[in-house]
């Protein structure tokens, strides 16, 4: 090992010690293996510095400490490490004790490695340096992508990756790991509960809060107050029926559900306004019930009722105590939908038109698609080749390390959009004819369906829901629009067959 020139009686030492967490090496043995060490190099001030944080972490408070003594002070200081992945795990830090180096102001100690860097360090040794660094950060790379992997592993094998919710809690072995998630005998029945009375619809998020807290139900978390906030997430999380949320994806997960996902789908309705306002169970179905049917101006439902054995009124339920209840026939709310239904049929010559130019539309997607891979794949290789001119540029020295790693990173994330993008194309959806082809018969067949002796209310509503957007009355009109694709189906309907392809009104079927 090279030779360095430094007072060793009289230059302070600072021994740093640092684990990430409480089951790595304990600082306790790193500073005893540094004070052996620096005492056989002989020194005879020291200092001990024991630090848990990670490398990775952005904001090392304790490490810059350590950093900014060793700036501030007038003589120089050794640094004594463990390993250089126990100092640092990227160039970042690299080029911070570079110019201190050069300054004289730090000589830094590497035990493990039997490794000295100082101001007079030859080539060689400042290699080994960065070769150091550079394995500890492909370690921390590697093991970024390996947590990454086993916490989807852990997903699709119906573990949860994250703390429980509220009404489950974890059991963990005597080592501390979760080995499993059952439910809070002391809460899970006041969650039941809450899914309970919301179903009902006679309460609101707040109104829910409110009452489940008089209960004592409260958060994992220090047992803080049930906000309200919280108490909507509790209503809306899939996990209480069997499944689990992550990243945007539902999981089933192999824990014990608390309720089923039936009331769960009845809690989701009320949370989402569809069925906003509370209603009294019903002898009979009506075409227009359950919520179907808005009043225009206070946005309440209607209700219907039926008169004489034969004869069907429906009004506003007046919820909010603004309308005057005004009661309007069944048939006259059904005559305009009639009539949006014949016009709904196409003719079989228009239908055929609309298949050809979906066959077309598809066609030119398809072709489109496969020119958008080719293009991507390429600007993600090109990528790749500038990743590779820029390593060459760094080690010749046309860069500093700093720029490099900012460009590296800038490469990173642009190939990671790519990656995203072919994702994307890759599960494009092909469906358009056969979507196609189920919109086209229903338009055939939808009056057919609706005046049918054979189809039940409930069928006859779902056909309502399905074609039309928004109904309202106002006064004894009813206002609607069409959802998509049948309004284009209307439109295609009101116009000649040979439509210009610049002008066309037809959109691929989402």
């Amino acid at each position: 090992m090279e030779k360095v020139n430094i007072d060793r009686s009289k230059t302070l030492a600072i021994l740093v010690a640092r684990v990430s967490d409480k089951l790595q090496d304990s600082n306790k043995a790193q500073i005893n293996r540094l004070i052996e060490y620096a005492r056989n190099q002989g020194f005879k001030r020291i200092q001990k510095v024991r630090i848990k944080e990670s490398s990775t972490k952005a904001d090392r408070k304790k490490f810059q400490e350590v950093i900014a003594k060793v700036k501030k002070s007038k003589e120089p200081i050794a640094l004594f490490v463990d390993t250089v992945d126990r100092l640092q795990r990227s160039f970042k830090e690299s080029v911070v004790f570079d110019d201190l180096r050069k300054e004289g102001k730090v000589y830094l100690y590497f035990h493990r490695e039997n490794l000295i860097i100082h101001k007079d360090s030859n080539s060689a040794d400042l290699i080994r340096w960065d070769m150091g660094v550079m394995f500890a950060r492909s370690y921390v790379l590697q093991l970024s992508d390996n947590v990454k992997r086993s916490f989807k592993q852990m997903r699709l094998d119906g573990i949860k990756t994250g703390p429980p919710p509220i009404g489950y809690v974890s059991v963990k072995n005597d080592k501390g790991k979760r080995i499993d998630i059952i439910p809070d005998k002391n809460k899970s029945a006041l969650i039941v509960d809450a899914f309970n009375k919301f179903s009902t619809g006679n309460y609101s998020v707040k109104a829910m809060a409110k009452e489940m807290t008089k209960r004592g139900l409260k958060g994992n978390k220090n047992n803080e107050p049930l906000a309200n906030s919280m108490m909507h997430k509790i209503l809306a999380d899939p996990f209480y029926y069997g499944e689990m949320r992550c990243i945007g994806k539902l999981y089933p997960h192999k824990y014990k559900p608390l309720i089923s996902q039936r009331l769960f789908d009845d809690v989701q309705d009320i949370l989402h306004g569809r069925r906003k306002n509370p209603s009294k169970p019903l002898s009979k179905e009506f075409i227009f019930g359950n919520g179907l049917l808005k009043c225009h101006k206070c946005g309440c439902s209607y209700s219907g009722e039926e008169k004489k054995g034969k004869f069907i009124y429906y009004s506003c339920t007046n919820a909010k105590g603004t309308c005057k209840r005004v009661y309007v026939p069944e048939k006259d709310l059904l005559e305009p939908v009639r009539e949006i239904f014949k016009k709904l049929q196409l003719p079989e010559e228009k239908a055929n038109e609309v298949i050809r130019k979906l066959k077309e539309t598809t066609e030119h997607k398809s072709l489109f698609q496969k020119n958008e891979l080719a293009r991507l794949r390429t600007q993600y290789d090109n990528l790749q080749k500038k990743m590779d001119r820029l390593l060459d540029m760094c080690s010749d020295g046309l860069m500093t390390r700093e720029q490099y790693e900012e460009k590296i990173d800038e490469a990173k994330k642009e190939q990671r959009k790519i990656e995203d993008e072919l994702e994307a194309h890759t599960n494009a959806d092909e469906d358009y004819l056969m979507t196609a082809g189920r919109v086209i018969d229903l338009s055939k067949r939808a009056l057919d369906l609706f005046d049918s002796k054979s189809s039940e209310i409930a069928e006859k509503r779902q056909l309502l829901g399905f074609v039309l957007q928004n109904p309202t009355v106002d006064g004894k009109k009813l206002i609607f629009t069409l959802r998509n694709p049948f309004d284009k189906v209307l439109l295609l309907n009101e116009h000649p067959i040979k439509l210009p392809r610049q002008d066309s009104n037809l959109r691929p079927i989402d």
